[in-house]
């Protein structure tokens, strides 16, 4: 993988781990497909600029334009919503577990869609990973796990973590035809649009009113815009352009380490043996699928 890829991928995992701070900030007071459609409108905003300076006047296809709103449902306004109404439903012990299937719908998908060979390395690299995880999350987490009272909210978060593995493979192809930045800031822009309107419909029901946001919400929602819908989307598909998805894919198990770093750091949590040995497993299951052979 070339170096700008890796580097790349690193910073959009780490703004997706420190995401978490910013939701929860933004979903004390405001409305959770509220908080989505804003997010969106934001980071649509900022690829505008991108947008209209990358082809001018040029109107994709058809075919390329149904296959951009079937990205801006699997990977923009359904994933998010999913997810952020899931969490509200389930804890984040059982969150935290069910997004470790997130690399291995696209290790599978990737195979049956792209036609990307599955090898002994590869898979060796994702176990090795999904083992980093469980030990980062430590016997006290896990002991947390409930599927039976959490059932709907941990379908939702399922199903959109199956989405974001769609939206992965499929956006791989389209990326290769149009670039990811075409791809990205359209399915964006196409996500934000009809988004928008769920989201101001969720809030009339609930007479909640934009000038009800507050400053502090306001902030976590153009983290959420900027940083993690733009920008972190933005380096994961230039990634993905750039290699296989398979290979993009297990980048996301940094993202659990990461966190758990964040908050030792920022939040006075203890580094535990736990994060380091996880950490360690991470680091070793990525390198073993990123250096994995093509063939």
């Amino acid at each position: 993988m070339p170096r700008a890829a890796r580097i790349a991928l690193l910073f959009a995992c780490l703004l997706w781990a420190v995401s978490f701070v910013a939701t929860k900030v933004a979903l004390e007071s405001t409305p959770p497909l509220l908080v989505v459609s804003l997010r969106l409108v934001i980071s649509a905003l900022c690829f505008l600029s991108f947008l209209v300076k990358g082809r001018p006047g040029r109107l994709e296809s058809p075919r390329i334009l149904a296959q951009l709103f079937g990205l801006s449902l699997l990977g923009t306004g359904m994933h998010y919503g999913l997810q952020t109404i899931g969490l509200q439903y389930t804890t984040a012990t059982n969150a935290s577990l069910f997004a470790v299937t997130g690399p291995i719908t696209i290790l599978l998908l990737s195979a049956v869609v792209l036609k990307e060979r599955i090898s002994f390395q590869k898979a060796l690299g994702v176990a090795v990973a999904v083992v980093g995880v469980l030990v980062v999350m430590g016997r006290g987490t896990l002991s947390g796990f409930d599927f039976g009272t959490h059932a709907y909210g941990d379908l939702m978060v399922l199903a959109s973590i199956v989405m974001w593995g769609m939206f992965t493979v499929f956006g791989k192809r389209l990326t290769d035809e149009l670039g990811a930045m075409r791809v990205t800031a359209m399915a964006t822009a196409m996500g934000a649009v009809w988004m928008l309107p769920v989201g101001w419909l969720e809030s009339r029901s609930r007479s909640f009113s934009l000038v009800e946001i507050t400053a502090e919400t306001w902030m976590a929602i153009a983290f959420l815009g900027v940083g993690c819908s733009f920008l972190a989307t933005l380096l994961y598909f230039s990634a993905l352009e750039r290699t296989e998805s398979q290979k993009v894919g297990v980048y996301m198990y940094t993202i659990p380490p990461m966190t758990a770093a964040f908050a030792a750091l920022m939040l006075g949590e203890v580094i535990s043996a736990n994060l380091i040995v996880g950490s360690l497993l991470v680091i070793s299951g990525v390198a073993l699928a990123e250096w994995a052979p093509k063939k």
